[in-house]
C-alpha cells in the first residue's frame, strides 16, 4: 500500500516542479523575506497599522524571543511515514491546527480584504476568525468561505443590544464560534500610527460590521438627528472613504455626500465600539445569549484563565494582541506554558501572537496549545498576491509543520509533548 503524500512533500513538489519551468513562488516561503516584500507593497499607513506594535515594540520582540528559547529535538529511525494533522477545537474540525486570526482594517492593504482572506482561507482549508473590525459585512465574508468553517470575533460594545445584534448575525450566517477579544477595551499606545495621525476607523475603514448592522444604524441616525454643540471632527476624506463603501452595503446610506449620517456613523463607532467596563460577570451573560461555543482572546494570566472558564467559556486564546496593546508585556508563548501548567491538560488553549512558521506551530503545540492563530503573515500574503497570497502563506506554514513532525517521528498532534523540545542554553 502506497503511503499518503503529506502536505509538506506535496507543497515542496509543486514549488520545485514549477521551478523547473522557470517559475518561482509569488509569495516567499520564509518569514523574513515575506515581511520585507510585503512592506514594499504597503503604504506607510498600512505598514504602521499592520506591523506596528505598542510603545517601543518590546512585546513583539518578546514573542519571538520566547520561541528562540526552545529547541526541537529530531528523532531518527522511527519508521513513521504518515502524519495526521487533523484535530477538533471547540467543536470545529480542523484539517491542520491553524486558524487565521482576525485583523481589522484590512482594506488598508487591499480592497475587499476580508473577502480575499476568506477566499484564501477556504482554498487552503483552514478556518478564518472574521474580524469585528472588518471592511466587509460578515455576511459577505461568510459567503466567501464557501462552506469552510469560520468563527466571529466580537468586540463587546457599550451598547448591549448591538452586542446581541452582532452575535445574532454571526449565528445566522453560519459562524461556528464567537471569539470575544478582551485586551482591546482601549487602544494601546501605538507610536507608528500616532506619528502619522492615522486611525483607520476614524476614516471609515474597518467599521463595516457596524454600518451593516440595523441596531448600529439606528444609533447613528439618532445621533445624526441630534444637534451637537461640539461634534467630533471628521474630514471630508473620511466621508469620501465611507461613500466608496456603498457597493458593500444595501441601500443608499453612503451615497449622499450632504447627508450627516456618514459622519455620525464614524462618531457613533468611536463612542461605543468597545466597552472599558467589561468584567467577568457581564461576560458570563453571553453563555445565555448564544448557543455557539465561546472563546476569549487576550488572556495572559492563569487567574484570568480560571475566571474565564468559571464564566462559561469553551476555550481560551492566549494572546498579547501581537504586541500591539501593552509594551514590555509577557510573551504569549511564555503565558501559554504558565496557563497550561495551572489549568492542566483538559481546557482548550489556543496560541496567538508571534507565530511565523510551521516550526513555531510545532513548538506551541508541544508546549500545550491545541491550535494556533496566524496573524500578520497572512496579511503579508494578502498584500503580495490577494487571496492566492493568503493561501500560499497558509500552505507553507502547514507544509513546514508536517515536515517537522515527520523529522521528529511525530505521527499525530496528540503525540506532541515537551519531550520533543529542550530549553536553549543560556
Amino acid at each position: 500500500m502506497t503511503a499518503r503524500i503529506g502536505p509538506g512533500r506535496l507543497r515542496q513538489g509543486i514549488v520545485y516542479r514549477e521551478g523547473t519551468l522557470g517559475s518561482r513562488p509569488s509569495v516567499p516561503t520564509d518569514a523574513a523575506e515575506l515581511e520585507r516584500r510585503a512592506r514594499r507593497r504597503m503604504s506607510r499607513a498600512a505598514w504602521a497599522y499592520v506591523a506596528g506594535g505598542a510603545g517601543e515594540g518590546a512585546t513583539m520582540r518578546h514573542n519571538r524571543e520566547a520561541f528562540d528559547r526552545w529547541r526541537i529535538v529530531p528523532r531518527m529511525a522511527h519508521g513513521i511515514v504518515e502524519r495526521d494533522l487533523s484535530t477538533e477545537v471547540a467543536g470545529t474540525p480542523l484539517r491542520a491546527p491553524l486558524l487565521l486570526a482576525p485583523v481589522g482594517a484590512g482594506a488598508l492593504v487591499r480592497r475587499d480584504s476580508d473577502v480575499h482572506i476568506a477566499q484564501g482561507a477556504a482554498a487552503a482549508g483552514v478556518p478564518y476568525v472574521l474580524s469585528n473590525q472588518g471592511c466587509s459585512p460578515m455576511e459577505r465574508t461568510a459567503a466567501a468561505m464557501a462552506g469552510t468553517p469560520f468563527w466571529f470575533q466580537l468586540y463587546w460594545s457599550t451598547d448591549e443590544p448591538l452586542v446581541d445584534s452582532l452575535v445574532g448575525r454571526a449565528e445566522a450566517c453560519g459562524a461556528r464560534a464567537i471569539v470575544v477579544t478582551l485586551d482591546t477595551t482601549l487602544l494601546g499606545w501605538r507610536p507608528q500610527d500616532l506619528n502619522l495621525g492615522s486611525l483607520p476607523f476614524a476614516r471609515g475603514q474597518g467599521i463595516a460590521q457596524y454600518t451593516s448592522d440595523p441596531r448600529f444604524m439606528q444609533l447613528a441616525r439618532e445621533r445624526a438627528a441630534t444637534p451637537r454643540t461640539a461634534p467630533t471632527r471628521v474630514t471630508l476624506g473620511a466621508i469620501r472613504t465611507l461613500l466608496s463603501m456603498s457597493r458593500e452595503h444595501p441601500g443608499g446610506f453612503w451615497r449622499n455626500l450632504r447627508s450627516p449620517e456618514p459622519r455620525a456613523a464614524v462618531e457613533t463607532f468611536l463612542d461605543i465600539y468597545s466597552n472599558p467596563g467589561l468584567d467577568w460577570s457581564r461576560l458570563s451573560t453571553l453563555r445565555a445569549r448564544t448557543a455557539l461555543p465561546i472563546l476569549v482572546k487576550g488572556v495572559l494570566h492563569p487567574d484570568d484563565a480560571r475566571r474565564a472558564l468559571e464564566a462559561g467559556v469553551d476555550g481560551i486564546i492566549v494572546s498579547n494582541h501581537g504586541g500591539r496593546q501593552v509594551d514590555n508585556a509577557i510573551a504569549s508563548l511564555d503565558a501559554l506554558v504558565s496557563i497550561r501548567a495551572a489549568l492542566g491538560p483538559s481546557p482548550t488553549l489556543l496560541l496567538d501572537s508571534g507565530i511565523r512558521t510551521g516550526a513555531d506551530v510545532f513548538v506551541a503545540l508541544a508546549l500545550g496549545a491545541n491550535a494556533c492563530l496566524l496573524g500578520r503573515p497572512h496579511i503579508y500574503g494578502l498584500a503580495l498576491a490577494g487571496a492566492d497570497g493568503v493561501r500560499q502563506v497558509v500552505e507553507n506554514v502547514v507544509a513546514e509543520l508536517d515536515l517537522t513532525m515527520a523529522l521528529t517521528g511525530t505521527a499525530s498532534l496528540s503525540s506532541l509533548s515537551p519531550s520533543l523540545l529542550t530549553p536553549a542554553p543560556h
